[in-house]
């Protein structure tokens, strides 16, 4: 039988501490946050590897981060205590579950409804009341605007929709793919401008397939 919290901690220190991610509330929590609870339960076993988790095969198209991607995503992100987040394709929550310790309040939006009750149900279950998980694409969220946006998956570009929900002086977080790879890209709006710059390649399976007519190109 796996122990948990022995995984977790070589998670940290093999993984995250030697994939660059030092920053101490991102470890913290993402030493607190119980990943097994996240992943198929037939895969619990593996919940601490440094891959993917797929959620109904890959042809489902919906999966979690490896947990050195998802830290460096974080670590760009530069989440502070006040800001709101927007975490676009949150599968069952465990990013979302990462976020809510780090800022004042995170919303999971995920594509898969059932993923999506999921979810809801595992942040629940972990009392995290700043927390919340939309079901849908980004029009379900309205006009709400967000400090920070990190998207759980590689992009070919930002669609316009992402940059408009950033509030004035946000800044998104998100893979995009340049040729084999992907580059992690820091978005930061103000006023009607957008700027960006690169952080460092890595390896996400897409969020979705590419909209030409609603991206957004830098």
């Amino acid at each position: 039988m796996v122990d948990f919290e022995r995984a977790r901690a070589q998670m940290v220190e093999n993984q995250l501490r030697s994939g660059g991610v030092t920053n101490a509330p991102i470890l913290a929590q993402m030493r607190a946050i119980p990943r097994e609870n996240f992943v198929a339960a037939i895969r619990r076993d593996l919940a601490y590897i440094d891959d993917v988790q797929w959620f109904g095969g890959k042809a489902s198209g919906r999966f979690m981060a490896a947990p050195v991607t998802l830290g460096k995503l974080l670590r760009i992100a530069e989440i502070t205590p006040t800001d709101s987040v927007l975490d676009i394709g949150a599968a069952t929550g465990y990013s979302t579950a990462v976020i809510a310790g780090l800022a004042a309040s995170v919303t999971g939006l995920e594509s898969d409804a059932e993923l999506a009750t999921t979810a809801a149900a595992n942040l629940a279950a972990l009392g995290l009341t700043n927390a919340s998980v939309v079901a849908g694409d980004i029009e379900r969220l309205g006009k709400a605007r967000f400090d920070v946006i990190i998207v759980q998956g590689a992009l070919d570009s930002v669609p316009e929709a992402f940059t408009a929900a950033l509030a004035d002086g946000g800044r998104l977080v998100a893979l995009i793919r340049v040729g084999a790879v992907s580059v992690a890209h820091v978005f930061v709006k103000s006023g009607r401008q957008v700027t960006a710059r690169t952080e460092f390649n890595a390896v996400l399976p897409p969020l979705f397939a590419p909209q030409r007519d609603e991206e957004f190109i830098f």
